[in-house]
């Protein structure tokens, strides 16, 4: 599967910016997803995840509250809607898919991995 993240932006603090990920094929369905991100000169961290069906998330601590996944099979697209941002949010986010249809709270659990996009928060 291919997947193509977009959204990204500059946004001040206390914003909102919605980020998408597009996937190819036909079995967007049966993929469990998940949002990473990663700041300059930091290691990739976990965001958030969900099931295939979208019945089932989780997030980062850091994120809890403010961030909200989502998943729209129809149209092989997942999202990452992001309010209260703060300049600690600022990094590239990338989406990956697993093969398997529950989360992943790892970079080890996915198998593909889109090519991200960044998100800049000023304060």
């Amino acid at each position: 599967v291919q997947l193509q993240a977009f959204g990204g932006g500059l946004v001040q603090a206390g914003g909102s910016l919605r980020l998408s990920c597009a996937a190819s094929g036909r079995t967007f369905s049966s993929y469990g997803m998940g949002w990473f991100r990663q700041a300059s000169g930091k290691e990739r961290e976990f965001v958030a995840t969900i099931n295939w069906s979208g019945g089932s998330t989780h997030y980062a601590d850091s994120v809890k509250g403010r961030f909200t996944i989502s998943r729209d099979n129809a149209k092989n697209t997942v999202y990452l809607q992001m309010n209260s941002l703060k300049p600690e949010d600022t990094a590239v986010y990338l989406c990956a898919a697993r093969g398997d249809y529950g989360l992943g709270y790892t970079t080890q659990k996915y198998d593909y991995w889109g090519q991200g996009t960044l998100v800049t928060v000023s304060s």
